[in-house]
């Protein structure tokens, strides 16, 4: 944002009206928010509004950034705006950018420049309406279990004015990266609505690799059971299933257990995958022995010829 003009995000003059500034916000809001525009660069472009629209839609805020452009976050609060311009002449020039053109009057100039019929009241306070809160972002991680039958969470956010908690419902289907809407649990308005809060989650899940609505599960398997085939049974979200191994099974296998993913409220659910991996005893008995080698003496099979 810095590299930016805040007005020129917002696409509205500096000598923009509050209500002016809300218009532009929602405006553009609405067409590049990231559950309606699916383009690159859509949510990257929503962020940039959403920052430009907290910063020129806050009095203080508004008039700290006129005053001193692009730094305004980094100046001390006691810093005269003349004497700060006077020391960086070239930012005072995309500070002062609206003075000269005859728009919004710049505090770079000094607080003694808007003339006697200026009110700052009118520039910064005044009865410009009650303006709505911004949207906001936080992420949260939910296993595959609560991704698949859903479950309520408490969740405690930092916000500027302190640790927030708040009460989620995680929906039946969430995928890895959806977002949750929070309707009025954003950003605080200036006396209009709050905005709201999206909730972006993210599965993690030691037993499972997640991609999409599928899931991927290692299978471990006897080396009987591998070579000889055999049915067995597997945990999954919804419930133990059984899962015909075929003959000649080898590590790496990919054996699908159809709709055995995450569901989809609005479609086909995803698909389980159990991934061979075939397993030796750690510790073999005498007869165990007896019989691999038994096995090693009859069989010609040679993995690195015949992988």
């Amino acid at each position: 944002m810095a590299a930016r003009d805040l007005y020129e995000v917002l696409g509205v003059p500096r000598t923009a009206s509050r209500e002016e500034i809300q218009r532009a916000y929602r405006k553009l809001a609405r067409a590049h928010h990231p559950d309606v525009n699916k383009e690159p660069g859509a949510e990257d472009r929503f962020k940039d509004i959403a920052e430009a629209y907290d910063v020129l839609s806050d009095p203080a805020k508004r008039q700290r950034y006129d005053a001193f452009g692009p730094d305004w976050r980094s100046v001390p609060e006691d810093v005269d705006p003349d004497a700060w311009s006077r020391a960086r002449p070239g930012r005072r020039a995309r500070a002062g950018a609206g003075a000269r053109s005859g728009g919004r009057p710049d505090f770079a100039y000094g607080f003694g420049g808007f003339g006697p019929d200026v009110d700052l009241s009118d520039l910064f306070g005044g009865n410009w309406g009650p303006v709505p809160g911004a949207d906001q972002e936080a992420e949260i991680t939910v296993g595959v279990d609560d991704a698949y039958h859903g479950a309520r969470r408490t969740v405690t956010l930092q916000t500027p004015g302190g640790p927030r908690t708040i009460h989620v419902t995680i929906p039946p289907g969430v995928t890895d990266g959806q977002r949750i809407r929070l309707a009025g649990q954003g950003g605080r308005g200036d006396g209009g609505r709050p905005g709201d809060l999206y909730l972006i989650t993210r599965i993690a899940d030691p037993r499972y690799r997640v991609e999409g609505r599928d899931l991927y599960a290692p299978l471990p398997l006897t080396p009987w059971e591998a070579a000889l085939g055999a049915t067995v049974a597997v945990d999954t979200p919804g419930g133990e299933a059984k899962l015909k191994i075929p003959p000649g099974t080898s590590t790496g296998r990919r054996l699908r257990l159809r709709g055995r993913g995450l569901p989809n409220p609005r479609g086909q659910a995803g698909d389980l995958y159990a991934e061979a991996r075939i397993m030796v005893p750690p510790r073999l008995t005498g007869d165990e022995r007896r019989l691999f080698e038994q096995l090693a003496a009859l069989s010609d099979f040679d993995p690195r010829r015949h992988p």
